[in-house]
């Protein structure tokens, strides 16, 4: 199975922004673009560099590709099927990554990042309308029930992601039984509910080549 071993402050240093990749890290101060804010390499702290257009439109795409954990090859699949489908393919590619089970299941706080949530995904720990799923990429829609099975309850690691995302707050488009450790993909978020640094229509440019 490929996956991607860049190390993961490497790729926020990169991005010049927290991609919160490493979970309950990011929030504090021990989080790499805190200490080191340039990118990475010899060249990093080299400033006054102009991107041309390709090389911002390669940027937006690498930037939200790293954001949502998915590989180049999956990630043109998702915007193809962005493109397919009615409305502003921008935002229906951001409502696509959304809607990515390891993705609902961090916004519910079942994971302290994309990847520990998509670990807890392939381990057969989330329930989809009560039938276990344990395919990351699959499409949760609106009205679908997402839940930690009885037995994962217990992980500590679980209890005290879902811990921290209740006392920062969830997204207005989920509601969440932290108790019980389930929640509800009530809509596709709106596209100003999501991050104001993502650019889509950069992305949607690049691909439209």
């Amino acid at each position: 199975m490929a996956r991607n071993l860049d190390p993961k402050c490497r790729q926020c240093r990169r991005e010049g922004e927290k991609l919160f990749l490493k979970g309950e890290k990011c929030f504090t101060d021990k989080c790499a673009i805190e200490r080191r804010s340039y990118a990475p390499g010899q060249h990093g702290q080299k400033s006054g560099s102009r991107l041309s257009d390709f090389g911002k439109q390669l940027r937006a795409k690498q930037k939200l590709r790293r954001m949502y954990g998915v590989l180049e090859r999956q990630f043109r699949s998702i915007y193809q099927e962005a493109d397919r489908r009615k409305g502003v393919a921008g935002e229906n590619l951001l409502q696509l990554l959304e809607s990515r089970l390891d993705t609902v299941a961090y916004r519910m706080g079942f994971g302290s990042s994309r990847t520990e949530a998509r670990q807890v995904v392939r381990h057969n720990g989330i329930l989809v309308n009560g039938k276990r799923v344990n395919i990351p990429s699959y499409l949760v829609r609106p009205g679908d029930t997402i839940e930690v099975v009885e037995k994962a309850r217990n992980q500590l690691r679980i209890k005290g992601a879902i811990d921290a995302a209740g006392t920062r707050g969830f997204p207005e488009w989920i509601e969440v039984d932290m108790k019980a450790m389930k929640g509800k993909f009530k809509a596709l978020p709106a596209r100003s509910d999501l991050s104001s640094t993502i650019n889509e229509s950069l992305v949607v440019e690049l691909y439209s080549k």
